[in-house]
């Protein structure tokens, strides 16, 4: 049974859940967009659950719209969907990121990088450590390089709120928070979700640090489900 901070869509035999809350309650004490929150420890609070990742553009769709773009957690989690998605299918991830993103500016951005982290070519071969292949994976909760970026089951995508206030801006009112995972240095990959006025879903605006390289894995990825 659900309680009104856990949600769940079915899509076929996949379950999505999306869990917790953020509680954006912190004081901006200086007024410098940072929250004095004492009770802020960097521990996840909000989460999304999943069995398998989408397996087409109809079904991320009917979740974005269904449920995950409904909450800002929800809509967090769709990033390392939407980036293996792209890893699987160009064209396909291309038409994710424009489904989530709030502009066109945004999917460039993200998909101009990714070509190049995520796609073999003449320049950047599968073997080379550059390509990692692996890095949606390196989002999820258990994963890291050391165990070859094998997550746990089911999928869990855990974040918490980040120190930054959120902040009203012309594009609508922008969401910070933290997706928590393992595949870098520091484990606080922040990320920008924004409600755009006049409500509706919620859109990706900024996530530059969940695609920036990540750590080199060591063993062979087994790929997700």
């Amino acid at each position: 049974m659900n309680t009104s901070n856990e949600k769940t869509m079915t899509y076929g035999d996949h379950v999505y859940t999306v869990k917790g809350a953020f509680g954006f309650e912190g004081v901006d004490r200086n007024d410098d967009g940072v929250v004095d929150n004492s009770g802020y420890r960097g521990t996840p609070t909000a989460s999304v659950v999943f069995t398998n990742f989408p397996s087409s553009y109809e079904e991320f769709e009917a979740v974005y719209n269904g449920l995950l773009g409904k909450s800002i957690q929800g809509t967090a989690a769709m990033i390392p969907m939407a980036i293996e998605m792209y890893a699987r299918d160009v064209q396909l991830g291309q038409r994710c990121f424009q489904l989530i993103c709030n502009a066109p500016t945004t999917v460039s951005s993200i998909t101009g990088i990714l070509r190049t982290k995520l796609v073999p070519s003449q320049y950047g071969p599968v073997d080379d450590p550059y390509i990692q292949r692996y890095m949606p994976a390196a989002l999820l909760k258990g994963a890291m390089a050391s165990n070859a970026y094998t997550p746990v089951e089911p999928y869990t995508v855990e974040m918490c709120a980040s120190v930054n206030m959120p902040r009203n801006s012309s594009y609508g009112m922008v969401y910070y928070i933290y997706i928590l995972a393992k595949g870098w240095d520091t484990e606080q990959r922040q990320v920008e979700i924004l409600m755009p006025p006049g409500g509706g879903l919620y859109k990706v605006f900024n996530c530059p640090s969940t695609y920036t390289q990540c750590k080199n894995i060591i063993g062979k990825w087994g790929g997700v489900k």
